[in-house]
């Protein structure tokens, strides 16, 4: 999917996380070949150069774990967690600095491992604007996806990260085969972003959009997404991070008309 400029393809996770492969091996942080600097699944160009990769995500979530500290600094805040359990289908918890995580949707980089292994990040003013951690507390549980390396299967959709609004939990209703359908309340000028059976990211979760309608829409959730998520314990009332299908938004930029 992505290419590669003379020196080889930007390898992400694990040992070789930071180098260019093929032509520029053992070169950390900017390898001379690639012309840009690497940061947790991020690339950044260098002067003159085009950047050939940032960081993606697919909707399919790792890990659940307890927000265990929230200390607000100045305009931003301090955000701890518990240290990750990964199940052993997944790849080992093997966190780098700098490297990029997907916190219940919303793209952060790690900045600091408190003891035992728990990831520290740092907040801005603008995240706590557009997000709900601005009312988080210790105990909240949130969803955790690192970022793809070149191997990984697109198993969800491409998500960036980027949070483009909150929803509201408006209902729940179970079915019987142990799932359920949540109907969400969303933002003034979201729902032109759905469509039947289109993709969206709940809280970093892809799920399937059914039945949009003006200013909410449905999803079925299976027992898998309950158990392995925060959408389990939801409550009626609670906000959660949407962001839209990438393509429906570069669709709408194109077609726009301009100046």
């Amino acid at each position: 999917m992505q290419r590669s400029t003379a020196g080889g393809i930007p390898e992400k996770g694990g040992a070789g996380y930071g180098r260019c492969i093929g032509g520029s091996s053992g070169h950390r942080a900017r390898p001379p070949n690639c012309g840009t600097e690497i940061r947790g699944g991020r690339i950044l160009p260098s002067p003159g150069r085009t950047p050939i990769l940032v960081a993606m995500f697919t909707g399919l979530i790792e890990a659940l774990c307890a927000v265990e500290d929230f200390e607000p600094r100045g305009k931003g805040a301090r955000l701890v967690l518990a240290r990750p359990e990964f199940s052993a289908d997944r790849r080992p918890w093997e966190p780098e600095m700098g490297e990029s995580i997907a916190v219940s949707g919303c793209c952060l980089t790690l900045t600091e491992l408190e003891e035992g292994a728990r990831p520290v990040f740092d907040l801005t003013a603008e995240t706590l604007a557009r997000t709900w951690f601005s009312s988080v507390r210790p105990g909240v549980l949130v969803n955790l996806e690192r970022s793809l390396t070149l191997s990984d299967r697109l198993g969800g959709h491409l998500v960036s990260g980027h949070v483009d609004g909150l929803g509201h939990l408006l209902a729940r209703a179970d079915v019987g085969d142990g799932g359920a359908v949540y109907t969400f309340e969303v933002s003034p000028g979201f729902e032109r972003y759905l469509i039947e059976k289109g993709s969206v990211s709940i809280d970093g979760i892809s799920l399937t959009v059914v039945e949009p309608k003006e200013r909410h829409f449905d999803v079925a959730l299976i027992p898998e997404t309950l158990e392995r998520t925060n959408l389990g314990p939801a409550e009626v009332g609670q906000a959660f991070h949407l962001e839209a299908d990438a393509i429906g938004k570069w669709v709408e930029r194109l077609v726009s008309p301009h100046g």
